[in-house]
């Protein structure tokens, strides 16, 4: 089976399932696995490049509808009569039906079970921990600084903040995304600031860019240094490296202040 993924979670879920020998062509955002990072690439996932992805003469095509735009790529795969699957997660619980769903299109249905069983009994084990913890911080998640993007109540991230026994400032906003202001921000307070700016390396963010905002200069977080620069791919993509962002979100937000 030759098998396309053109959005980095599909290519995460494809190497869980142990994909790797059937997997031809990533898109562009796809930088994980390392050992994948030398398959053709065939643009970014906003823009995929058909013809690409055609050429690659693929059996199943895996695309998505997480990020708003990528319409575009289902319309062009139905044009071209590719064979595809569309995952379309925006909670937690969502995931695992993707990972049966991509086991079902690429005949690796146990494992694919194996792998979701364990993905929710991971999510209740690390949610039945934090909710020993009786401090819940309040987390401000920042999807992109201007205009700032950060996640409402139909979004994962609202799902990780209470996973690890924290809440979302902007689970009030019956959305996946809020379009926001620094003053609304400011006004709610958090304990925490989590920069997850999607497509952007973590070199290129320097944390002056976020402790510098003349509004913010009262918030909690500011003042009592809380604000972390996080690794995107362990955040802002709906696959079982989530996992991993969990634990690390857990250690972050319950060590001590001068730490």
């Amino acid at each position: 089976m030759r098998i396309v993924s053109i959005c980095p979670s599909n290519t995460e879920i494809l190497y869980y399932l142990g994909l790797g020998e059937q997997v031809v062509g990533l898109d562009d955002h796809s930088d994980w696995p390392e050992a994948w990072q030398h398959l053709p690439r065939v643009g970014p996932d906003l823009t995929i490049d058909m013809d690409r992805v055609e050429a690659l003469r693929p059996d199943l095509v895996v695309a998505s509808l997480s990020v708003p735009g990528m319409e575009a790529n289902i319309a062009a795969l139905r044009e071209r009569n590719l064979p595809h699957i569309v995952l379309n997660p925006s909670r937690i619980a969502e995931i695992p039906a993707d990972i049966r769903l991509v086991g079902e299109a690429t005949g690796t249905v146990q494992r694919a079970e194996l792998l979701a069983r364990e993905f929710d009994e991971k999510v209740a084990s690390i949610r039945q921990r934090c909710a020993a913890y009786e401090e819940k911080p309040k987390l401000y998640w920042e999807w992109w600084p201007n205009p700032i993007y950060t996640p409402g109540s139909e979004n994962w991230l609202t799902d990780v903040s209470e996973i690890v026994g924290a809440t979302n400032i902007f689970a009030d906003y019956p959305v996946a995304n809020v379009k926001a202001t620094r003053e609304m921000v400011r006004d709610r307070d958090p304990d925490h600031i989590c920069i997850v700016w999607c497509g952007i390396e973590l070199h290129r963010i320097k944390p002056s860019l976020i402790t510098d905002r003349p509004e913010w200069q009262e918030m909690t977080a500011i003042r009592k240094r809380r604000v972390h620069i996080l690794e995107e791919g362990l955040y802002c993509r709906p696959s079982p490296r989530i996992l991993d962002g969990l634990e690390k979100l857990e250690a972050l937000i319950r060590q001590p202040d001068d730490q």
